[in-house]
């Protein structure tokens, strides 16, 4: 077992902290899948108000970015005939721009106009009837990518070209974890671990005063287990080793192949989520440098020649401590 930690602890973290604080355990479903909050419970704490607040958070921004949802905002964009300009919330901006700045830094590893991509491969709402043909996939590339993106950052508007498709599952569910961080903190919830499916956000302590722990996803046995102390901090992870090769290359229009599982640990389940699919699509040599040059807290479980090697960032080798000895 490898032991991830962060290099100092964030005296304001302690705020709030009591030993004898009950751990409560809320969850339900969002964006596919579930989300879960474990909190240790400030005096006074209002447990049906909290999970109010977290069905409307979680509502607004599916009334936004729902790539399922037809009426949400980033489905009505991707509807709406060209040379629409729509006025975006402050969320939809900070996804977007946020979304933005990592496809420069990669090179377009990343980019949330793929839309019509990840649909023809049959990962969002449209059905497909299989593998796309060469044809198709030149069409699509066309029309996608955030080089076609006219957008106002100064007004907060973005522009429809005409045909581009938006998608944001590359970036969302991280953003939502963030969010209801916020949640919990406007609640004076100050120590809680919460997940989106798979992406995780660490706050404060545990009452028994250890961080919040978690193991990276490990899918192969050609990985020892890889434990992190989420003392607040984030991780993402990409990968195809649940859903199999859903993760689109933005420049080529394929599936990749070669990305077991992707970690990424940084203080923004956004910014880790989408450096966790940037990084995904990286070729290992190119990811390597990319997330170093970054320094950014990768491991990354990777396809190469028939077996699964394992690579681990120098920014997160630096969080490697040694594993107390019973005993000792």
């Amino acid at each position: 077992m490898r032991l991830a930690v962060p290099l100092a602890i964030d005296p304001e973290a302690l705020d709030g902290w009591r030993q004898d604080a009950p751990v409560v355990e809320l969850g339900g479903e969002t964006m596919g899948t579930r989300w879960q909050v474990r909190l240790a419970a400030p005096a006074g704490f209002d447990q049906a108000a909290l999970e109010t607040a977290m069905a409307q958070r979680l509502e607004q921004i599916l009334a936004q970015m729902s790539h399922w949802r037809p009426d949400s905002l980033l489905g009505r964009f991707n509807r709406a005939a060209g040379g629409t300009w729509f006025t975006l919330p402050r969320d939809f901006v900070l996804v977007l721009e946020t979304a933005l700045s990592v496809s420069e830094s990669c090179g377009g590893s990343f980019d949330p106009a793929i839309g019509e991509l990840v649909n023809l491969w049959g990962f969002g709402p449209e059905p497909s009837d299989g593998r796309p043909t060469a044809a198709a996939l030149a069409q699509a590339r066309g029309r996608s990518g955030v080089s076609h993106l006219a957008y106002d950052p100064e007004h907060g508007r973005l522009r429809q070209p005409g045909g581009l498709q938006l998608d944001f599952s590359g970036i969302a569910k991280g953003f939502a974890v963030d969010a209801l961080g916020e949640v919990l903190r406007a609640h004076q919830c100050r120590h809680a671990l919460v997940e989106v499916g798979g992406e995780l956000l660490g706050l404060g302590i545990r009452p028994d005063g250890d961080p919040w722990w978690v193991e990276l996803e490990t899918p192969t046995h050609g990985a020892s287990p890889f434990r992190v102390a989420l003392h607040q901090l984030a991780v993402a992870t990409s990968g195809d080793y649940v859903r199999g090769r859903h993760t689109i290359d933005p420049r080529s229009g394929h599936p990749v192949a070669h990305a077991l599982a992707v970690s990424v640990i940084h203080s923004s389940a956004m910014w880790a989520d989408a450096w966790a699919t940037a990084l995904s699509v990286e070729e290992p040599a190119a990811m390597e440098a990319l997330a170093t040059r970054e320094g950014l807290a990768v491991r990354a479980l990777i396809r190469c020649e028939g077996h699964v090697r394992e690579w681990i960032s120098p920014a997160l080798s630096a969080l490697l401590v040694e594993p107390e000895t019973p005993g000792a």
